[in-house]
């Protein structure tokens, strides 16, 4: 098995006083004679390749600490990745701890492409392992000559996990860390100084490395439907190296700006707010989208406390959002989600445009929403695509709140429901009554079962792999289907959506990329 090294800088690579990244070609040589022997204890069949001709133009060395890394050197990565993918089995990319939750979040997108609805077109086959370290990896006391690896440092048990992890066969991006496999576009750096540096708060680790390398697969990311939108094709990995060299002569103008909400100065009686003066400066220089931090589920200062449209900071963000900024509303809390529901002090952010990213990480929304801008055009999008995609999960970066998976989440369990992005209704499987799509405040749209049946309750809701939707009483028994199944596998999923006057509950069919079944209600 093969798998090849990418370094692009950081601790892990760096050597001498103060610590300074090696060169791609200095850095494999080192591995060649150090770390390969110890690594062929464990994997005899292991072939270890570097990518020594991949070199970031900011850096006299070719190589960057990731604290200066930019969107641009996301796409030098996934341009590697893609052009050499038939040459390896997966990838170990070394990288920077300070922005690898952001490089995280961006690499599954530049490597994959999507309809305007978030259906796959093109998807990861292989691994792609992320990781770094908090202590070098090789012992340079002059910054010269390697005299060995570091004493007590975590960089050798990372790569250990990183090259296992690139082994098992995944098909996702992910970090490996601390004897932890993460989600690639979950993780937030939690820690600077101990060794277990990177945590993803709303979500179970993948694997973990102990005494042997174990994964979790109830938590791993399905793999492509099929060939067809597999990166392993070579036509669709084509259309891939297409759009990313629109998202590379586009990135470089997508601003997409961090703001988070502190206890800041503001005048009801003036009209006045020094955080509605930032937001207006963020507009001024011309970003595309502005990511909120927001306090607890979404609660975000307004600038008026009796009545929030008339708050300095409402008007800043309403007119922000009427220029064409999207608006990202996340919460600063390492765990939970945003419920516009929850408060009155974030209730009024739908008002102005403010999409939910419910429990999706600053860093994540940040380099989500710059590579879906620079695509936007190069995939023929409109604004409102970019915005329903940064609503719905593309690389297990947020929640599922709208959908169901055949592949993954199939399940809607007596007292769960699924809800529309803007909360104006749900899919709620009733324990007395079945599954209801109902409005928000409690307006009954429409009931799978009759209103009158005499069923064995509760029951459960089930997207199966054969393209029916089926409901099952408590004793296993179907008492309602979609009668869309087929003989052959056919992985599903149940979206519902909501427009200005209406909710839709379809059931997508992947393999054949069209709804299967769908029911629509005016709200």
């Amino acid at each position: 098995m093969k798998i090849m090294i990418i370094n692009t800088g950081g601790t892990i690579s760096c050597v001498g006083n103060p610590l300074a990244p090696m060169t791609s070609s200095a850095f494999a040589e080192a591995c060649r004679v150090q770390l390969e022997p110890l690594l062929a204890q464990r994997f005899p069949d292991l072939v270890l390749d570097y990518a020594t001709d991949l070199a970031f133009p900011e850096s006299a060395n070719g190589m960057l600490d990731s604290t200066n890394l930019q969107p641009s050197d996301w796409c030098l990565i996934a341009d590697y990745i893609l052009n050499h993918y038939d040459e390896a089995d997966g990838w170990v990319v070394l990288h920077g701890t300070d922005t690898m939750d952001f490089t995280g979040m961006a690499l599954p997108l530049l490597l994959s492409r999507f309809s305007a609805d978030g259906t796959p077109l093109a998807a990861l086959s292989k691994p792609v392992i992320l990781t770094g370290s908090q202590v070098p990896l090789f012992y340079s006391p002059g910054g010269g000559r390697i005299e060995g690896m570091h004493f007590n440092t975590d960089a050798f048990q990372n790569v250990c996990g990183a090259v296992a992890a690139a082994r098992s066969g995944l098909s996702e991006v992910c970090l490996f860390f601390d004897s932890l496999l993460l989600r690639g576009s979950r993780i937030t750096k939690t820690d600077a100084n101990q060794f277990r540096g990177f945590s993803t708060p709303n979500a179970a680790p993948l694997g973990r490395y102990g005494i042997s390398f174990t994964l979790d697969s109830g938590e791993i990311l399905p793999p492509p439907v099929s060939r067809q939108i597999s990166l392993d094709d070579e036509n669709v990995r084509a259309d891939v190296l297409r759009q990313l060299s629109h998202i590379r002569s586009r990135i470089g103008a997508v601003r997409v700006a961090q703001l988070n909400a502190f206890p800041a100065h503001y005048d009801q009686r003036e009209g006045s707010a020094l955080l509605a003066d930032l937001i207006n400066a963020c507009v001024a220089q011309g970003v595309s989208g502005l990511v909120l931090e927001s306090y607890g589920a979404g609660n975000f200062p307004s600038g008026n406390a009796n009545s929030a449209k008339d708050g300095a900071i409402y008007k800043a963000l309403d007119a922000a959002s009427k220029a064409g900024v999207v608006i990202m509303d996340n919460t600063q809390v390492l765990h939970g989600w945003v419920d516009y529901n929850a408060y009155a002090a974030g209730a009024w952010l739908p008002a102005i445009g403010a999409l939910n990213p419910v429990d999706m990480t600053p860093m994540a929304s940040l380099a989500k929403l710059t590579v879906l801008l620079a695509a936007r055009e190069g995939n023929g999008w409109s604004m409102d695509d970019v915005k329903h995609l940064m609503q719905i999960p593309l690389a297990g970066e947020m929640a599922a709140i709208s959908q169901l998976d055949s592949r993954i989440n199939p399940v809607l369990l007596a007292g769960q429901a699924i809800k529309t992005f803007n909360g104006s209704a749900e899919l709620f499987n009733d324990p007395q009554k079945g599954p209801l799509l109902r409005q928000n405040g409690g307006r009954i749209l429409w009931s799978m079962l009759a209103p009158d049946a005499q069923a064995e309750l509760p029951g459960r809701l089930v997207v199966q792999n054969d393209g029916n939707l089926v409901f099952y009483s408590r004793n296993n028994q179907p008492l309602w289907a979609s009668n869309t199944g087929q003989a052959e596998s056919a992985a599903s999923s149940l979206r519902l959506t909501a427009s200005a006057g209406d909710v839709k509950l379809s059931l997508y069919d992947y393999a054949l990329q069209r709804e299967s079944w769908a029911h629509r209600a005016l709200i």
